[in-house]
């Protein structure tokens, strides 16, 4: 017998058939006599709608009461869940954040989760009832409805997993798993078995949207399992097989992995500031005004000096904080000096992971060399000590996902017809 957490995100729980395969899928683990604790997203779609709601009803909306609006949408599909479970012949209930306690920061909209007091919770299990929670949602100390911020269901789940002690937390998405790289570029790309937290971790932040990045650093912070795999089952109803998030002590070729996955992203925007006075503070003086706007810098490149004692310097930042950060060095222009300021949203930020890496020279050349065979030019560079990131223009995205791909021998073998 285990403890599992299993959470459902928004695509699973959309409409009332859905919710039902899912009581399925909850029915299967518990018929095979486990502890089961459930996470719920809101329905697809049903968190955008009440934030819309919110906005309609005021552009200065109190953040308190917004978080008692979109909180919603997880009671909903929490009580909807626990009715077809019983349908179903599973004993379950809901339990709200407010419920068990979940104890969060008082940070409207980005709470923190502190602790999960798990005395009922634990009790409920132990009779054999299913607890369903929602997620994305717990109370701050001064006893308010609180939310974690967008995708935050995938955290609740793994504080809940941590503080119930479960042997894992499966996160039930519509995809089966950690694939090389996107499928839908690459036809060829693989399912992982098996990834570590830290390549995870890494690919979450450089663009792949299998989990958010918060939940897996908690999850490597506390040590919970996480498998990732599908919740649109076969005939049999039976999930497919997923993809385990583990510790690196779990991964028995760490050493032969040079390369786990790919990632791309979109949305960065790249900033060029020409002509910056080349003396020290000049590069504090462009970044300094830039973290007080709360706006993240990602890749940065200073360039060699001109010889009239200037240099640019070119970075990149999320594409939808790009406005903010122009008019912050706009505002800031006499104190920085620049000369010209350049942007450019039209790029792709192309990632290379793996924990291989540590024990592996050549992974960046054999990046540079593939990519400028092909007529891809790299505008910026940044790396970890499993990663390697380049900046290139976003036409060539999908060329540079697909050769890459190919040149760290990550694709498939190719399937011959009979």
């Amino acid at each position: 017998m285990a403890r599992i957490v299993m959470k459902f995100g928004g695509t699973s729980m959309a409409g009332i058939e859905r919710i039902r395969t899912v009581a399925a899928l909850v029915k299967r683990e518990w018929d095979a006599g486990h502890e089961i604790a459930v996470v719920v997203s809101a329905m697809a779609g049903d968190t955008d709608r009440l934030v819309g709601f919110c906005r309609e009803a005021s552009s200065l909306y109190d953040p308190r009461e917004y978080d008692v609006v979109v909180s919603s949408g997880e009671q909903v599909t929490s009580g909807l869940l626990a009715i077809a479970l019983q349908a179903a012949g599973v004993p379950a209930r809901s339990w709200l954040g407010w419920q068990l306690p979940i104890h969060t920061s008082d940070a409207h909209a980005s709470a923190r989760i502190g602790e999960i007091e798990t005395d009922a919770l634990n009790a409920s299990l132990a009779a054999r009832i299913v607890a369903v929670v929602p997620g994305f949602q717990g109370v701050s100390d001064a006893n308010r409805v609180t939310t974690l911020g967008r995708g935050g269901s995938d955290t609740s789940a793994v504080a809940m997993a941590a503080a119930m002690k479960a042997d894992r937390c499966d996160i039930y998405t519509d995809v089966d798993g950690v694939y090389t790289t996107d499928p839908r570029i690459v036809p060829r790309a693989r399912k992982l078995q098996k990834v570590t937290y830290e390549e995870m971790l890494e690919l979450a932040s450089v663009g792949a949207k299998v989990l958010q990045t918060r939940s897996v650093g908690l999850a490597m912070k506390e040590g919970v399992r996480i498998q990732v795999l599908s919740s649109f089952v076969g005939e049999d109803g039976a999930p497919r097989p997923g993809t385990m998030i583990v510790g690196e002590e779990e991964i028995d070729d760490m050493e032969s992995q040079l390369i786990t996955g790919i990632a791309h992203d979109k949305n960065e925007a790249k900033v060029t500031l020409a002509e910056v006075p080349d003396r020290p503070g000049a590069v504090a003086a462009i970044f300094g005004p830039l973290a007080t706007a709360g706006i993240n810098v990602d890749m940065i490149v200073q360039n060699v000096a001109h010889s009239s004692g200037s240099t640019d310097v070119t970075f990149t930042v999320p594409k939808a904080d790009l406005a903010r950060a122009l008019d912050t060095l706009e505002k800031e222009r006499a104190t920085i000096g620049f000369a010209k300021l350049i942007h450019d949203p039209r790029v792709a930020k192309i990632s290379v992971v793996g924990v291989g890496m540590r024990s592996h020279a050549g992974v960046a050349a054999t990046m540079f060399e593939t990519l400028g065979a092909r007529g891809i030019n790299i505008l910026a560079i940044a790396t970890s000590e499993i990663k390697v990131s380049v900046l290139v223009e976003e036409d060539y995205t999908e060329l540079a996902v697909r050769v890459l791909h190919t040149a760290y021998g990550l694709d498939a073998p190719e399937v011959v017809a009979a």
